[in-house]
């Protein structure tokens, strides 16, 4: 658990996805992937404000991350926690939960996006109500994987070369323009 440690039943979370959401992916062939070491790690801008606006309206927050190349071989879980240690030092995430499963047919789990393992296990852990909370990614997997915990979802349209397979609830240019939605919508529920 992060430095923001709640648990009280019924609280409402914003699942972020991290990679292109919190921060910068990096692109090839119009394509995300994770950055390969801390020096690669860039906080979008307008990051810590949105994170602080959801914080004031009382929401935990949790980023949910598919992290395979861990599983591949190919990334240190060192460097991805190392990158998580910067991230939670620098921005009010309340809990992260990580799917280092290879994925691509290699592995079969129930956390790794799309499916919604790791959405549960942190509702179960934090006493999260996923019927009154939000996903907010910039992929598909994200998209889906919201709609399978029960999220209302937000994707953020990064224009990348893949199709939604599911629409999304909202779609928003970066995180300030999700946290408008969730923040005017909050007050609907």
């Amino acid at each position: 658990m992060g430095k923001y440690e709640v648990k009280a039943a019924g609280c409402r979370a914003v699942f972020l996805d991290r990679d292109g959401v919190v921060n910068r992916a990096l692109e090839r062939d119009e394509k995300p992937y994770p950055p390969t070491s801390l020096a690669e790690f860039e906080i979008l801008p307008e990051v810590p404000a949105a994170c602080a606006r959801l914080k004031t309206a009382g929401y935990l927050l949790v980023v949910a991350t598919n992290q395979p190349d861990v599983g591949r071989g190919t990334l240190s879980k060192g460097i991805v926690d190392t990158i998580h240690a910067y991230m939670t030092a620098h921005l009010p995430i309340d809990h992260v939960e990580v799917c280092f499963h290879a994925g691509q047919g290699l592995s079969d789990c129930d956390c790794r996006k799309p499916k919604p393992g790791m959405l549960r296990r942190a509702a179960r852990e934090l006493g999260i109500d996923l019927t009154q909370s939000w996903m907010v990614g910039d992929r598909w997997r994200d998209v889906d994987c919201g709609h399978a915990a029960g999220c209302k979802t937000i994707f953020i349209d990064r224009g990348y070369a893949e199709d939604l397979k599911r629409k999304p609830d909202f779609s928003a240019r970066n995180l300030a323009g999700a946290v408008d939605i969730i923040l005017s919508q909050s007050k609907t529920y």
